[in-house]
């Protein structure tokens, strides 16, 4: 029971024996429908296609899939996580938070088409948490000011913040060296 993405004259489409391939391939078409760039379209391709294996693994359907299964896929995945200070490293393993955000995208916009179409009674995706409850916006004592800079949404898993990485003082040097004004 192989499954994989495959290039058709539509663009790309799964291919293989699975159940959800028809609906699977009629969002991958609407998207390139929609205007999205071919490379967009194959990111969704190959995303989905990583649902399909789940639940091709776990003896699941299309139809079945719940809040529950959703966060079991997220495990299945294994998050790679950074290492604590003293720790061994994994070397490498897993999957970057990062990839399993947009894979959660990507399955997020899959049952809204399904949903969009009467394919599917609701979208078992969990929004993600937006706020910590019911909290007053932070404004300024008359109400002018905004309530700040806006919140990344949609992840589900946390990713590391980064920090920027410094230049050498020969690539400075390189760098205003090279500009005329």
């Amino acid at each position: 029971m192989t499954v994989r993405v495959r290039t058709s004259s539509d663009g790309y489409a799964i291919d293989g024996q699975w159940e959800g391939c028809a609906a699977a391939n009629a969002f991958l078409k609407h998207l390139a429908g929609r205007g999205f760039s071919a490379a967009t379209v194959r990111a969704y391709a190959f995303d989905v296609l990583n649902l399909a294996r789940f639940l091709l693994d776990h003896d699941l359907r299309l139809a079945a899939v719940t809040p529950v299964t959703v966060f079991e896929w997220i495990d299945w995945q294994d998050v790679r996580r950074e290492p604590r200070p003293g720790t061994a490293r994994r070397n490498g393993r897993g999957t970057a938070a990062s990839t399993i955000n947009r894979r959660v995208a990507a399955v997020r916009a899959l049952f809204e088409y399904l949903v969009m179409t009467g394919m599917r009674p609701d979208n078992p995706v969990p929004s993600p948490r937006r706020g910590q409850g019911l909290r007053p916006q932070a404004r300024g004592l008359l109400g002018h000011l905004g309530p700040g800079r806006p919140r990344a949404g949609g992840r589900l898993v946390r990713q590391p913040q980064l920090l920027p990485e410094s230049l050498d003082a020969d690539a400075v040097e390189q760098f205003v060296a090279s500009l005329r004004t």
